[in-house]
């Protein structure tokens, strides 16, 4: 059986305090078939971030370092510009989402060579809603909704922190968002190559902004504005 290799792409600002953890337990998911390929981007972390990660590369095939913080879909981009897996997983380090969950996230892939996997919040009811994701979720369901509407999908939970999907559905030098809004323009670009895709029900941890959550109920606008670009956008992914 052909092994099939996952790129996790691991954006990292100012994660000292879960990034050894976060990095332990993806290291610690061993799947028949499956070879992992870590790469960890340091937005520009203030804190010791970098330290943590010079310190334990063992941890990780890739580290790259960005002098300046470029925002998260910046990150995401570097991250995919060098990656070589054939699909890439997204992978928080701030431990809202839980690696020990890859086993189900990769079944359909696996299984049925799964274009798209979603992981969603709202498809379980172990569903943690601390952190203010109650707060957050009625702007979820309406950029959930509106991107359904534009792309003839059934997605329940399209900001997710867990998508994966075939890398050569996108071309990493096309994106032109360095924000939270990415994800959604990712998922604009590859929905247009894709058909075989599924939601997969997933498990979270919020944290509260406190405790260092970074998305802002501001994004929504950012994010509804890049559905809707991406759409009326002919296809160039």
């Amino acid at each position: 059986m052909k092994e099939i290799k996952i790129s996790i792409i691991v954006p990292v600002f100012n994660e000292e305090k879960t990034l050894n953890t976060i990095l332990d337990k993806i290291n610690q998911q061993k799947i028949a078939g499956i070879l992992f390929e870590i790469i960890v981007i340091n937005d520009g972390s203030t804190d010791n971030s970098l330290k943590i990660l010079k310190d334990n590369s063992n941890q990780y095939q890739k580290l790259i370092n960005l002098e300046k913080n470029m925002g998260k879909g910046g990150a995401v981009r570097e991250g995919l510009l060098d990656s070589t897996g054939e699909y890439i997983l997204f992978q928080d380090a701030d431990m809202e989402y839980d690696p020990s969950e890859y086993s189900k996230l990769l079944k359909p892939i696996i299984d049925n060579n799964a274009d798209i996997v979603m992981g969603s919040r709202l498809m379980t009811s172990s569903l943690n809603r601390h952190g203010g994701y109650s707060k957050n979720r009625l702007g979820n369901n309406l950029i959930t909704f509106l991107f359904n509407l534009l792309n003839h999908t059934k997605f329940t939970d399209i900001y997710s922190g867990y998508l994966i999907f075939k890398r050569e559905n996108i071309n990493p030098n096309r994106l032109r968002t360095n924000g939270w809004e990415q994800q959604a323009e990712i998922l604009s670009k590859i929905i247009k190559k894709s058909n075989n895709i599924f939601d997969v029900p997933i498990t979270y941890h919020g944290r509260t902004y406190e405790e260092g959550k970074k998305i802002k109920p501001k994004d929504i606008f950012k994010i509804i504005f890049t559905i809707i670009v991406e759409k009326i956008s002919p296809s160039d992914n």
